[in-house]
């Protein structure tokens, strides 16, 4: 029997970044943990970054997750707004490859395919369907119910042959 993988799903953004850790052995889920990292909104942008950075790495830290998945950016109308929330992202990304963890990227659309079965879904669905898949999990934010939805994407896209083959290459 193969031993079961600690997957991080992160939300990343630059107010709250949510993060979410679900155990997966075969076809199984299990909850492990969820919450939420805060930066303060008043503060300079890179003392923000710094934030979440110590807030990501203490939590990789504690919980030692073996694969890290992070939800794909969206373009909106607002540039300023788009541009804050890559350099969050970018936080996002580097902690958990700086702990030396592969790290996955999904578009929402996949995240909601992966947990409601449809690419187009609003958040309440999203988190129900989370609360179905991962009945003992508990969340202090929708930031951290969305990543745990992308823990559970990635779950789901880490069992393919292309996503096996990609980390061999």
């Amino acid at each position: 029997m193969t031993e079961a993988i600690r997957i991080i799903g992160i939300d990343p953004g630059l107010r709250r970044t949510g993060w979410g850790i679900v155990e997966s052995l075969g076809n199984s889920l299990r909850f492990i943990a969820s919450g939420t990292v805060k930066s303060d909104d008043k503060a300079a942008l890179a003392t923000r970054l710094c934030q979440l950075h110590d807030g990501l790495a203490e939590i990789l830290h504690t919980a030692m997750p073996h694969e890290a998945a992070v939800e794909q950016t969206f373009v909106n109308k607002d540039a300023v707004a788009t541009l804050k929330l890559g350099q969050a992202r970018g936080i996002a990304m580097l902690v958990p490859a700086r702990a030396g963890l592969v790290v996955a990227e999904y578009a929402p659309n996949a995240v909601k395919k992966a947990v409601i079965g449809v690419g187009h879904g609003d958040k309440k669905q999203i988190h129900m369907m989370v609360k179905v898949l991962l009945p003992k999990a508990t969340f202090d934010t929708e930031h951290a119910a969305d990543a745990l939805a992308i823990a559970i994407c990635h779950a789901h896209h880490r069992q393919s042959v292309a996503y096996r083959m990609a980390l061999a290459g």
